[in-house]
């Protein structure tokens, strides 16, 4: 977060949470350009677009983000629906990239 944001447990007013909110969606923004410049990458090394689409690593994600939720003490169903949502969209960018780079 920005230094100007509270951290949740000193919020002491709306203004703070929705502060702290958008400093933390700012850096999910940044964090999410890195993730899908990894999708820019497999989209780059894939050799066949047959091969974008990966449901057994799909799946691994998905767990993989449901136990990390769980040692953060979050609700695992509420993250793996996120990133349901977040791996098809990145599936979704891979097969854009793919299609544009060899056009």
């Amino acid at each position: 977060m920005s230094e100007a944001a509270l951290t949740p447990d000193t919020c002491q007013t709306m203004q703070d949470v929705r502060a702290g909110v958008d400093a933390t969606d700012a850096e999910l923004v940044q964090l999410l350009a890195r993730r899908f410049g990894y999708m820019r990458a497999a989209a780059r090394i894939k050799p066949s677009r047959d091969v974008v689409r990966d449901e057994v690593r799909k799946a691994q994600v998905i767990a993989n983000v449901a136990a990390h939720a769980v040692a953060a003490g979050l609700p695992p169903e509420r993250l793996a629906a996120v990133w349901e949502a977040l791996v098809e969209q990145s599936i979704a960018y891979e097969f854009d990239i793919w299609d544009a780079t060899r056009d």
